[in-house]
């Protein structure tokens, strides 16, 4: 089990993690901690355990706000993968289509080709 020193407010705090988990539980103890040094520039001293219960109320409000987003951009993505996935089915249709005209109009060409030459390419494939 990994530990490290984590600073916070001054003070030293050493804490358990995961093997290989101690540089970002260190990024996010200094994370916490500028967040407190930001909200004591705003407010000033008003004690220790205030401003970091206000920094963890800050900082969950920015994990809920990046929740948010990530499920407004999940529901994004799920809709242009439903339109992506509809005009994939429609140009396939389209093809399909199209490859039916073809062969509709290649056999007209034919016919005509056939009544210019005369003969009827219909009475040579019987």
């Amino acid at each position: 089990m990994g530990q490290v020193n984590v600073t916070i407010s001054g003070k030293t705090f050493r804490m358990a993690c995961g093997d290989g988990e101690e540089e970002h539980l260190a990024s996010l103890g200094q994370r916490l901690d500028e967040t407190i040094e930001e909200l004591r520039s705003q407010f000033g001293e008003i004690g220790d355990q205030r401003l970091t219960v206000m920094a963890a109320i800050t900082m969950a409000d920015q994990y809920t706000e990046s929740e948010r987003r990530i499920g407004a951009l999940e529901s994004e993505i799920a809709g242009l993968e439903e339109a992506r996935a509809a005009l994939v089915e429609r140009q396939d249709g389209g093809e399909t289509e199209i490859a039916r005209s073809l062969e509709v109009l290649a056999d007209r060409l034919e016919a005509v080709a056939g009544r210019l030459s005369g003969t009827d390419p219909l009475e040579h494939s019987e």
